[in-house]
């Protein structure tokens, strides 16, 4: 730019100096502003004539002259200015002060993620429908970009970093009252940990989610009192184990995750007969614990001879060898056996378990890891009984975490609750509802239910049956079960319909679409929770005046 100035600084000066004629024959000088304004459009694109007069000689001299000056001029500084452009410190620069601006406006919830993977590209999109903002911290530049091309409905900041470095944390925004949580679902266990413990340090209120499948990782993130700590393979065992002793339990963890209120056949597993597992990894352990929960005769076929005898120590049985080796299987039993599950994280060497089983024995039921979520369609064309996505569970899992928190809640406390309940919730839950009911979280405050908090707070508590009254005929109930309160600390699992509501309680409840649009009203119209109290029209009563004002 300086060398710009001073071309034009001579060629302006020149210009003004040397002396031209005018159409009089008289000897003028030309103003600095003409000389400036001849100037500019003779470098940049030359041939808009001789101006105000026709240029002497010694004037066409000088302008010559200024014309290669000026152009090289233009030349040095245009390449200046792409050099800047360039320049990495610059653009990183440009890049961050552009982030900070987006964290700096958000004023709703956000979630963090700690890297940009195939997981938080799923989670992000269905958060952004559900209109959750997501923050990514990424390391990988190519990744970034990646996400800048992707669709979502939302947008979506994003920071280039390791995650090694604390300030990256602070910079998008965990110190920030609307940060509702940080994820981080990386295959690499000491990674996860790392992000835990920085985003523990640094904001002890917000909720971490991240991956551990090693045992050792999870305790570290036990201790330091990480909320959510997600093993995949975990998941599949105790969905295993639910599969066979709580089919029900199952049933309604599906009906959380989107599903319809009933089992697919690939859900209903062999409940008898033996089980022969390929793979004593970590996958394979938690199949392992699941197995003899439910009482099922299993073996396991390893390749790794050390875990064979590590395993040994404690239980037998287990042999060496391939899974797709059919001398192998036979020995296994394959033949007699009511199910196998081909567990490695090869899928091909899945596929190839699974075929060999299925030709030794028709009738078995198949269940196989996928690995690769790409690999579907290779997958159904198998004709497997059961596929295990990772990925999908952790997904799921992880959405529902963030985006539906009550429902998450509901999932962890029926677990233990046993196959009995689970089947006499189910019947409650198709009488009353219907197959498919919709799901709904709510909570008892002014910006969600001003009408009720009015209520609360002049006359007094109103119990929870209230809210499923129907708008049009009082003396009916709606098709509406509610499924868990939290109040505080306490949580009440299918509380009873007597129970006095209060402010700040948050609601699980199952229902229809009618259900749903009359709680609303009743939770936010004077005139309609009048209605579903008194039985009447609220009116311009002085009663009704009274419990409002």
């Amino acid at each position: 730019m300086f060398v710009l100035i001073v071309t034009f600084s001579i060629s302006i000066l020149g210009m003004v100096l040397i002396p031209g004629v005018d159409d009089a024959g008289e000897v003028y000088h030309l103003t600095f502003f003409d000389a400036f304004y001849f100037v500019s459009y003779m470098a940049s694109t030359i041939g808009f004539g001789e101006s105000p007069y026709t240029f002497t000689y010694p004037q066409r001299l000088w302008v010559s002259f200024s014309i290669y000056m000026t152009v090289i001029g233009w030349f040095y500084a245009i390449g200046s200015i792409i050099a800047l452009v360039q320049d990495k410190v610059l653009s990183t620069q440009l890049a961050l002060a552009h982030f900070q601006k987006q964290i700096n406006s958000l004023r709703s919830p956000f979630i963090i993620f700690v890297g940009y993977n195939l997981l938080h590209k799923n989670i992000i999109q269905r958060l952004s429908d559900e209109g959750i903002h997501s923050v990514v911290i990424e390391k990988d530049e190519s990744r970034i970009e990646e996400m800048v091309l992707a669709n979502y409905t939302l947008d979506i900041p994003a920071l280039q970093g390791d995650i090694k470095d604390p300030d990256l944390f602070e910079i998008a925004g965990i110190s920030k009252k609307n940060c509702m949580a940080v994820v981080s679902l990386s295959s690499d266990d000491a990674l996860n940990l790392h992000a835990a413990m920085a985003a523990k340090l640094l904001n002890k209120n917000v909720k971490v989610i991240v991956e551990a499948t090693y045992e050792e990782y999870a305790e570290n993130l036990n201790t330091i009192g990480i909320e959510i700590v997600e093993n995949p393979f975990k998941i599949v065992a105790k969905r295993l184990f639910m599969a066979l002793r709580a089919p029900s339990l199952l049933t309604l963890e599906q009906w959380i995750y989107e599903d319809g209120l009933q089992l697919k056949p690939q859900d209903l597993l062999p409940k008898k007969g033996k089980y022969i597992i390929c793979g004593y990894g970590r996958m394979g352990k938690a199949i392992r614990i699941a197995l003899k929960r439910a009482n099922i005769d299993y073996l396991f076929i390893e390749t790794d001879p050390k875990k064979v005898r590590k395993m040994r120590k404690n239980d037998s049985h287990i042999i060496s060898g391939d899974g797709h080796d059919k001398k192998m299987l036979l020995d296994a039993g394959i033949k007699e056996a009511s199910c196998i599950i081909a567990g490695m994280n090869d899928d091909f060497i899945n596929l190839s378990i699974v075929m060999a089983a299925k030709k030794l024995n028709p009738n078995i039921f198949t269940v196989a890891r996928q690995n690769n979520i790409f690999d579907q369609c290779i997958f159904t064309a198998a004709h497997i009984d059961r596929v295990v996505v990772v990925q999908n569970l952790l997904i799921n899992q992880t959405f529902i975490a963030i985006a539906k928190p009550l429902s998450e809640r509901f999932l962890r406390l029926i677990k233990n609750m046993g196959s009995e309940w689970g089947e006499s919730l189910l019947l409650t839950l198709k009488q009353i509802v219907g197959d498919n009911p919709l799901k709904k979280e709510t909570c008892i405050t002014p910006e969600n239910a001003w009408a009720l908090c009015k209520h609360i707070e002049n006359v007094g508590e109103v119990s929870l049956d209230i809210l499923s009254r129907s708008l049009k005929d009082h003396d009916q109930q709606n098709r509406l079960i509610p499924l868990y309160l939290k109040r505080g600390t306490e949580e009440f699992l299918l509380p009873n319909s007597n129970i006095e509501l209060q402010i700040g309680d948050k609601l699980l409840f199952a229902g229809d679409l009618e259900a749903f649009d009359d709680l609303e009203y009743i939770m936010q119209n004077i005139y309609e929770l009048h209605y579903a109290l008194e039985g009447e029209s609220c009116g311009m009563s002085l009663s009704c005046k009274l419990r409002f004002d």
